[in-house]
């Protein structure tokens, strides 16, 4: 019944998130096979298998990614030798270049790399940023009319470009060189740029298929340099930019992305670039305690030692945000300072600025989030089953935050979440995220002929549309929503890797998880689960979470751990007794190291209602 599956909070039915779990099979032979052949140990053998790497080359490949033979890009990306040529030419006669970025962690970490590598290589060359108040998302022609005012000869635009088919004819009437330089969805018809650099266009099969926006522009850079032979001393900095990109714009940590964000997970706390330095600062990532206040107190205070590596979530949940909050609800100008600065002080200037922008989104988030909440709640919950998505369109919420809202949301209903406010009382912007079963990008091109701009990928887009169109853009989405998703479809997933008890959880198994690290897009984090878990202390902690101290009896001998749910307020008190499905995380405080839980599912102990097992060509578009 339709308040089963969507029942909306009550003291009796809050306490438990809406998920499914769906459990790996375990394949033995072929773990065993692993086991002897690269002397792994078991679990990491199963782990590589729910990853699809089954054989022993694939498997070595991916535990050393250093050891992955990778073809020259020249042979890779088509229009690279074409994008060579022009900036060499645009160099060799200083001809003015432009880069056009976007305001997200991506598109603003590949204008930096870019402008940071071009000045070093004796470019002309400055940057336009569209504003995502007054502009939207892209190039647009009032950028290219500007650049050509100037006299601006080469445009370059980094992560956008693919599908603004008229900005880039108009700069080629107007004589403007452009090269594209994306990883967004292909549109049906290709902008007539001089080059398109977009590993969309390349084989499925290359390692360089999943490269973010700065990862393309990590390429031109790098390359650029190589042939002007001019590469010393550029690679580290344009590295620490790829790797903070990379990650905040959650691109998959496979083939060349996974090579080289290990290497620059390394590089990226020792960095000599003063952005990065200040970010690290501002963000409390040193082994000192190191508070924001004494940054803004003192501008040019002494660095603190910088932590030996980072992890993917260092960058994906402290440096990423306080980049993408500037993005959303700021000026992009400060982070542009902040990556291609000299200057300590103007770093950290810009790094605080970042910090108490941070600090407004997230205070901006939660209000909307609530809101959303209860309008959802008052309206769509009780026909979700049939519409199978979520559409929330409301006046005066700010468009920069309100991709973070939809998240959130997906979360909660588990159901694809378009999300939207109007500007003025014609026009609706906004934003989409999507569960693995809904391609978003799809759905987006199926409704296209009701919508104005949009774009974006699998998981997530933007979009813009006239308001009277809204309630039948709304019906179009449900139409192609239900010829996606079926009803078992409609909740949150949990792909759990493998059941563990509490005994074996210690750090020489956290050690053997850090072969299959950098974790991310993917490449997830290992997800375990342990049944009949009982809880002995639970507490509010910060804003919303819930601390734990967790026990299971194993052979008469009960063993006892500390966990965390972040955000689970609703749901507390958890049971006593329950079965878990978590990460493992490493604390370190006051000097000591202990492994504890991230929880992320609950169910009573024993309920194997919704279980299914993972199998290996698991479907997850339509």
């Amino acid at each position: 019944m339709l308040h089963q599956a969507f029942p909306k909070p009550t003291a009796q039915n809050k306490r438990l998130p809406h998920q499914r779990w769906e459990f790996y099979q375990q394949q033995p032979e072929i773990a065993q096979n692993l086991v002897k052949t690269i002397s792994i140990s078991p679990i990491i053998a199963q782990l590589l298998i729910n990853r699809g790497i089954t054989s022993p080359e694939t498997a070595q490949e991916f535990l050393d990614p250093e050891s992955l033979i990778l073809p020259p890009p020249l042979e890779e990306f088509p229009d690279l030798a074409v994008s060579l040529e022009l900036l060499q030419q645009a160099i060799a006669s200083q001809a003015k270049i432009s880069i056009c970025g976007d305001y997200d962690a991506d598109g603003m970490t590949s204008t930096a790399l870019l402008l940071r590598s071009l000045r070093s290589l004796g470019g002309q060359v400055d940057y336009a940023i569209p504003s995502r108040m007054h502009d939207g998302y892209g190039i647009n022609n009032r950028i290219v009319e500007e650049c050509h005012t100037v006299g601006v000869e080469l445009i370059i635009t980094v992560d956008n470009g693919i599908s603004a088919y008229e900005p880039i004819a108009r700069a080629r009437e107007l004589g403007v060189n452009v090269i594209v330089t994306d990883h967004h969805d292909l549109p049906p018809k290709l902008p007539p740029a001089n080059a398109i650099l977009n590993p969309k266009l390349i084989p499925e099969s290359s390692p360089y298929r999943g490269l973010a926006g700065v990862g393309v522009a990590y390429i031109l850079a790098i390359s650029l340099a190589q042939q002007l032979d001019k590469i010393k001393g550029l690679v580290q900095p344009m590295l620490a930019l790829f790797t903070l990109g990379t990650i905040a714009d959650l691109a998959p940590l496979t083939g060349v992305n996974r090579r080289w964000v290990k290497r620059g997970l390394k590089y990226l706390p020792h960095s000599q670039l003063p952005g990065i330095k200040a970010l690290i600062q501002v963000a409390g990532l040193q082994t000192t305690e190191y508070r924001q206040q004494e940054i803004i107190e003192q501008i040019s205070p002494p660095s603190p030692p910088p932590p030996q590596s980072l992890k993917p979530e260092d960058i994906g949940f402290r440096l990423g945000p306080r980049i993408n909050a500037i993005g959303r609800i700021g000026d992009p100008e400060i982070v542009i300072s902040l990556l291609t600065t000299d200057n300590m002080a103007v770093a950290l200037e810009n790094a605080v600025q970042c910090e108490l922008t941070n600090t407004n989104r997230q205070q901006m988030c939660e209000q909307i989030e609530q809101e959303a909440i209860a309008y959802a709640e008052k309206e769509f919950v009780s026909s979700l089953l049939q519409d199978r998505v979520l559409v929330i369109v409301q006046p005066n919420w700010h468009h920069g935050v309100i991709g973070i809202v939809a998240s959130r949301l997906v979360e909660r209903y588990g159901v694809p979440v378009f999300i939207g406010t109007y500007e003025g009382e014609e026009q609706i912007r906004g934003s989409a995220r999507g569960i693995p079963e809904f391609n978003v990008f799809a759905a987006l091109q199926y409704s296209h002929d009701l919508l104005g701009k949009f774009g974006g990928h699998k998981a997530a887009g933007g979009f813009s549309l006239p308001a009277k169109n809204l309630l039948t853009w709304r019906s179009r989405l449900c139409e192609f929503a239900n010829q996606c998703l079926q009803p078992q479809h409609l909740k949150p997933l949990l792909k759990i890797d493998a059941q563990i008890h509490f005994h074996q959880i210690n750090h020489q198994l956290y050690q053997q998880l850090n072969s299959l690290h950098p974790c991310g897009v993917e490449n997830r984090d290992p997800l375990f689960y342990t049944s009949h878990v009982r809880v002995l202390e639970q507490r509010i902690v910060g804003k919303g979470h819930i601390k734990l101290t967790l026990s299971q009896t194993v052979n008469d001998q009960q063993y006892q751990i500390k966990a965390i749910a972040w955000r689970w307020r609703e749901y507390f008190p958890l049971p006593s007794l329950m079965d878990i499905a978590y990460k493992l995380r490493e604390n370190n405080f006051n000097g000591s190291t202990t492994i504890e839980l991230e929880l992320l599912g609950i169910r009573p102990a024993n309920d194997l209602s919704g279980d299914t097992t993972v199998r290996q060509n698991y479907q997850s578009s339509c």
